[in-house]
């Protein structure tokens, strides 16, 4: 699970299917092998891709509400499988006339890319769809991780983040509406992470529709694989 590679054509053939702009960047890690010894090259773009970043915002207006940055993490099966149909529930939820950005694809990522990505969009909030550590019950586990004013330098306890995203555990429109509803919520106070619980339960469920059972896993940084 962590060596296969994740197939960025089709991925962004299916984004794009689901009327999403598409844009592909590399890590600082030149192949896997270096991504696993490097973990630090995998939380940094290529400068190359920085300075892409940057012209395309400098072209594009007033800066996006929200980037989402997909990864292949160590389990690009998960984003194979997962990563579009997540967006494609996300996006009934997110705000009209928002500004997204356009979603950027990711390989050899850590979940410190995003940050990199998000400042240079001149984004005020980041998202990454990203593959965790595989073992346990999963190789194909789905994680989400949120990130208010991302900026180089940002640290895991300024993110929220919602883990074990797949059919079988936390399920599409769940994570989905949890994510949506953390979205909502670091715009409008300006804060991520420690300082932002997740309250999505309290709110209000439209006649007929159970609540979710699955709550949002904010996992310390202790007990998941440093990214």
């Amino acid at each position: 699970a962590i060596h296969t590679p994740l197939d960025m054509a089709a991925l962004q053939a299916a984004l794009e299917q689901a009327g999403r702009g598409v844009l592909q960047l590399r890590s600082q890690a030149a192949d896997r092998n270096e991504y696993l010894r490097r973990p630090d090259l995998g939380r940094r773009l290529a400068p190359a891709d920085v300075q892409r970043l940057r012209a395309m915002a400098a072209a594009a207006g007033p800066p996006p509400e929200l980037c989402v940055v997909v990864g292949d993490g160590l389990s690009s099966l998960a984003v194979q499988r997962h990563a579009a149909p997540l967006l494609a529930a996300l996006l009934p939820h997110l705000a009209p006339g928002w500004r997204l950005a356009p979603v950027v694809l990711v390989q050899q990522a850590r979940v410190a890319v995003a940050d990199e990505v998000g400042e240079a969009l001149g984004a005020r909030l980041s998202v990454i769809l990203i593959g965790e550590r595989p073992g346990l019950s999963s190789p194909d586990s789905l994680g989400i991780y949120l990130t208010h004013g991302p900026r180089v330098g940002r640290h895991d306890a300024q993110r929220n983040c919602i883990s074990n995203v797949r059919p079988e555990g936390l399920a599409y429109p769940q994570a989905a509406r949890k994510l949506a509803w953390l979205i909502r919520q670091a715009l409008q106070r300006g804060l991520s992470g420690v300082d932002l619980k997740d309250e999505s339960e309290a709110e209000a469920w439209l006649p007929g529709t159970p609540p979710p059972t699955d709550s949002l896993v904010s996992v310390p940084p202790s007990s998941q694989e440093k990214t």
